[in-house]
């Protein structure tokens, strides 16, 4: 079993943000599974969606649930195979799991106050940057690869941007080169839930000692819509009622307004408080700004084919059917972009019934694809 150990990087030199701001003094958390070889040639950034991690994969010791959120993907014998691979998982600058983030003390602050609502606006953009750094600390030059599903796929997309000659391949999965206006409408929705909660305090809930749970409720169960798809949901819970309220009601449609009565709701509510308990409000606010602001395509009015341009690497594209948050129309908008730059570009369509979660389960379509293509890698690299 893959046994997974937490590290820590203090950075003191600022971090320059895209938004003109910096930030001092910070803190990333990160994980690394395998072994770096002799080279230096074997190593694979994963980079996490808005609320994971760097725990990616394998378990903590003594925590017999404490897998990886992408534990069927990463490990040994896995499609990203740990036995080959040193793979790297980094928490992002402004998260809530390790890093620093608003929840960590300000060191521009004298009276000792966490950050709160001042933590700085970061972007995708800020995240690579700071992945780099990390990976200069530790030794790493040129990546195999950089993988990511969702916003991570996004920055995947950002490092052959941004660093094209630190990295040979780029795995994207279930992602897009930008956010649709119905992406963004949802990722609003959400944010308003969370800052109209009377516990918000307008971000420095942490002085008041409380915490916004109900914003963080709802706009878990916005989100967590939009993950599954419409064949899924029907399968899984489709019309049916709580057992209890069905024998209760039976016969009658005298329900009231206030109970869970369908197994739906009994699903998104769990799911809410579950989030509640572990994510940070400020943290959610931040990651979906990255989300909505990402858009390389913008310096070159909108032109993606332009963008994509100063990319280097070899890439892979994945996408699902059902997944109507980042549609597989939205990932064969990069692949043609790179085409037309002539990139080498391997691209497939899986057709699964999980929507946007796809990328996160076991499909051997989906493994099976990533499996061979990082044979494909080692093989280049020597591993």
């Amino acid at each position: 079993m893959l046994i997974a150990t937490p590290q820590s990087m203090h950075f003191a030199e600022p971090l320059a943000l895209t938004s003109g701001a910096s930030i001092r003094a910070y803190d990333l958390s990160f994980e690394t599974y395998g072994t770096l070889n002799a080279e230096r040639s074997n190593a694979v950034l994963v980079c996490h969606a808005l609320n994971a991690s760097h725990h990616v994969a394998g378990v903590y010791e003594g925590q017999a649930k404490s897998e990886g959120w992408w534990h069927s993907m990463i490990g040994p014998g896995k499609p990203l195979d740990t036995e080959r691979f040193f793979v790297i998982g980094i928490n992002n600058l402004g998260s809530c799991f390790g890093s620093t983030g608003p929840m960590h003390t300000n060191p521009d602050r004298a009276d000792g106050q966490v950050y709160g609502a001042d933590f700085p606006v970061v972007t995708v953009e800020d995240w690579v940057n700071a992945q780099a750094l990390l990976l200069d600390r530790l030794g790493i030059q040129t990546l195999a690869a950089v993988m990511g599903g969702s916003l991570g796929g996004m920055q995947a997309l950002g490092w052959t941007l941004q660093y094209p000659d630190r990295l040979r391949h780029a795995v994207v999965v279930a992602s897009a080169p930008n956010l649709t206006a119905e992406n963004i409408a949802f990722n609003e929705v959400a944010r308003r839930a969370i800052v109209t909660d009377p516990d918000f305090h307008g971000g420095n809930f942490y002085q008041h000692s409380v915490v916004p749970k109900r914003g963080l409720r709802i706009a878990r169960m916005i989100g967590h819509i939009t993950y599954l798809s419409d064949d899924v949901m029907n399968e899984k819970f489709g019309r049916q009622l709580r057992s209890a309220v069905a024998g209760a009601n039976e016969g009658s449609y005298l329900y009231s307004t206030q109970e869970v009565e369908f197994q739906i709701e009994s699903y998104l509510r769990y799911q809410g408080d579950k989030f509640a308990d572990y994510f940070d409000a400020n943290t959610y606010l931040l990651i979906t700004r990255a989300l909505d602001y990402f858009d390389p395509a913008r310096e070159h009015g909108g032109n993606l084919t332009k963008a994509l341009a100063a990319a280097k690497a070899k890439f892979l594209l994945l996408s699902f059917a059902t997944d109507w948050r980042f549609a597989p129309a939205r990932s064969r908008e990069i692949v043609k972009a790179l085409l037309d730059n002539q990139r080498e570009v391997s691209y497939a369509e899986i057709d699964a019934p999980h929507g946007h979660d796809a990328f996160l389960l076991d499909d051997a379509r989906y493994h099976g694809v990533v499996r061979a293509y990082f044979n494909n890698v080692a093989q280049e690299v020597g591993v």
